[in-house]
């Protein structure tokens, strides 16, 4: 009798009882991501393994692209650039070149230097080192992020902001004053008209021997 209420407790017990499976590696966690959470996760997957080495691959010397520009602005994005589908889109272009710094700021939030690339002492492009990075270059000039891929365009804008985080993370500069230095890069940059400046995301950015 003993054993009979016992058993009969247990399945009493048994049946007030939640049965919860293991969730899979990775899926509870996912379940609670926010949208910045989930892109910044998303930027981190691909940057390194799939965006540097796609910018060093198609990149083209910033001479190239100056010149390209004067045979007109949509002739040059047709051959060497990037451009959403959208209306009225900016084309992007994959860079990469080397020059000395004339000019540095380092004491903004959206600092950047000037460097100068033809040896006249004028800015001929501008690097972005962060934290705040301004546009979708990043983002944009890789044709393998499709923004059909995202579930809105806040998801995407949100892909942008993530990838420019990484860009900045990845920046090591020396201490100190940068004018006169030389560095060689490689990044995005996007242009809404020829005349535009050359603003540079890089995703490489290293001091020349």
């Amino acid at each position: 009798m003993t054993a009979i209420l016992g058993l009969s407790l247990g399945l009493m017990e048994l049946g007030a009882c939640k049965i919860v499976p293991n969730p899979e590696p990775g899926s509870e966690s996912a379940a609670s991501q926010t949208d910045d959470d989930r892109m910044a996760a998303k930027a981190g997957e691909i940057y390194a393994a799939q965006l540097v080495p796609y910018v060093a691959q198609k990149a083209i010397e910033l001479p190239t692209l100056t010149g390209a520009l004067q045979g007109g602005f949509d002739a040059a994005g047709q051959a060497h650039g990037v451009r959403p589908q959208a209306e009225g889109s900016p084309w992007n272009f994959l860079l990469k070149g080397q020059g000395t710094v004339i000019e540095a700021n380092r004491e903004s939030r959206a600092a950047t230097m000037a460097l100068d690339t033809t040896g006249d002492n004028q800015a001929d492009v501008t690097i972005q080192l962060g934290p705040v990075i301004k546009g979708t270059a990043l983002r944009d000039a890789a044709d393998f992020i499709v923004f059909t891929d995202y579930r809105d365009q806040i998801e995407f804008a949100k892909l942008a902001r993530a990838l420019n985080d990484r860009a900045h993370g990845a920046v090591k500069l020396p201490e100190g004053d940068l004018t006169g230095k030389t560095f060689r890069f490689e990044g995005a940059a996007t242009l809404r008209t020829a005349t535009d400046p050359i603003l540079v995301v890089p995703t490489l950015l290293e001091a020349a021997p």
